[in-house]
């Protein structure tokens, strides 16, 4: 019954804790915002992937990081994220 309790106990202060309810300790929570608008994208290039052609993505909110988004008038923009 006292392990028991022990667990309990120690399941609380670590939610406590992970919750930022205890002050003085805190954590790190992070979140991308992608914004919402996709660019006319041709096709994109990766270093990863050579010279190869990928499909599109929206913008490089979507893409992996440094990537190339082709657009359809001949410009590029290079996604540094």
């Amino acid at each position: 019954m006292v392990t028991y309790k022990i667990w309990v106990m120690s399941f609380i202060i670590a939610g406590a804790i992970l919750g930022g309810i205890i002050p003085g300790v805190t954590t790190t929570k992070t979140a991308i915002a992608c914004p919402l608008y996709c660019l006319q994208v041709e096709y994109m290039t990766c270093p990863s992937s050579g010279a190869d052609k990928l499909p599109p993505r929206c913008n490089c909110c979507l893409a992996p990081k440094n990537c190339t988004l082709h657009l359809s008038d001949s410009t590029t923009i290079h996604c540094s994220k």
